[in-house]
């Protein structure tokens, strides 16, 4: 969704820039659009990995503050 949402938005800015004659925010040169590419790969990148689950998710404390095992234990108890 972000990704489509981010190609209609270049292209609307684009196509804004080219019909009222604004310079494009584009660079112009290969290298600017290599620092470009590289920079939107790196936050998908990081996107992905930030969103990933936990590896230690099991162990994490939730909002009562037990683990998740002491919180199955405890909701077997009831």
């Amino acid at each position: 969704m972000k990704s489509t949402i981010g190609i209609v938005l270049a292209f609307a800015l684009g196509f804004a820039c080219r019909a009222f004659g604004i310079p494009s925010p584009a660079p112009s040169l290969i290298l600017g659009a290599l620092l470009v590419m590289t920079m939107t790969i790196g936050y998908i990148l990081v996107d992905r990995w930030v969103a990933s689950p936990a590896q230690h998710a099991p162990d994490c404390a939730g909002p009562s503050g037990l683990s998740a095992s002491q919180a199955l234990s405890k909701g077997a108890e009831r």
